[in-house]
């Protein structure tokens, strides 16, 4: 039986509006989350993540009444990142409407809290947000980096991706900075390097741009698609990007 492929809309959020930039630099408004969360569920999105690019960086937790607006208009699952550091912030996460939480920044800095969240909530609310750049200094030629990609680490992201798995990470969130906001395709190589490894589901982001970029991010080993910018401007519907995936044999949901 064929696994059905999710398309997932991803909004950045800073300062209670959706940010777009390319390499996670120069961001830009791109509307209202909230907004854009119902527009994007009404065209069919099978979830919606929404990634506050600055909570990290400013020392703050996410915003938890924009959780909450969105989840009283979104019936599809509601992943929310940045700023979760505890159990006690997906707690309050969960009480405001989300279904799933993104990790990155706090898991690194320590590991425990990937099996702490799995432990109480289950691998399946846990995804773990990979910001990856090519780099030379690791054996696999990716490394991690945090703060929305704007502190690199020492983290082999392959390696980093296999250690969270085995403390519980029910999901990847991989996203290539270098791809980031260049709408010249998903990278490609790092999709399937991650699939290789990976007993979980894989997501793949940054760089989609147009409809025939998301078939091969399938193929590559994706189970999600996740983009951002392309739908934010109106340049491509979850419904188009849906009917190119039904085009190249794959399984969506209507």
């Amino acid at each position: 039986m064929a696994v059905t492929v999710r398309v997932i809309p991803c909004l950045d959020v800073a300062d209670g509006r959706v940010v777009k930039g390319v390499n996670f630099l120069d961001l830009a408004d791109a509307g209202d989350p909230v907004e854009l969360a119902r527009t994007y569920y009404e065209q069919g999105a099978d979830e919606v993540t929404f990634l506050d690019v600055t909570a990290t960086v400013e020392g703050r937790a996410t915003t938890y009444d924009m959780v909450r607006r969105t989840a009283e208009q979104v019936f599809v699952p509601l992943t929310v990142g940045g700023g979760v550091r505890s159990v006690e912030d997906v707690a309050k996460l969960q009480a405001h409407g989300a279904d799933k939480v993104g990790v990155n920044s706090a898991a690194i800095a320590r590991p425990a809290l990937i099996g702490e969240i799995a432990d109480r909530f289950g691998a399946q609310v846990l995804v773990l947000s990979l910001d990856v750049k090519r780099s030379p200094r690791t054996e696999s030629g990716f490394v991690v980096t945090t703060h929305g990609g704007r502190t690199e680490t020492d983290l082999d992201a392959l390696a980093w991706a296999k250690q969270a798995i085995e403390l519980g990470a029910g999901e990847l969130l991989v996203n290539s900075i270098d791809a980031d906001g260049t709408k010249a395709g998903y990278d490609l190589e790092l999709t399937r390097l991650m699939r290789e490894l990976s007993s979980v589901p894989v997501i793949a982001s940054g760089g989609a741009g147009k409809l025939a970029d998301f078939a091969p991010a399938i193929e590559a080993g994706a189970d999600a698609v996740l983009a951002a910018s392309v739908f934010h401007y109106g340049e491509l519907t979850i419904g188009e990007v849906k009917g190119a995936l039904t085009a190249a044999g794959l399984d969506v949901r209507s």
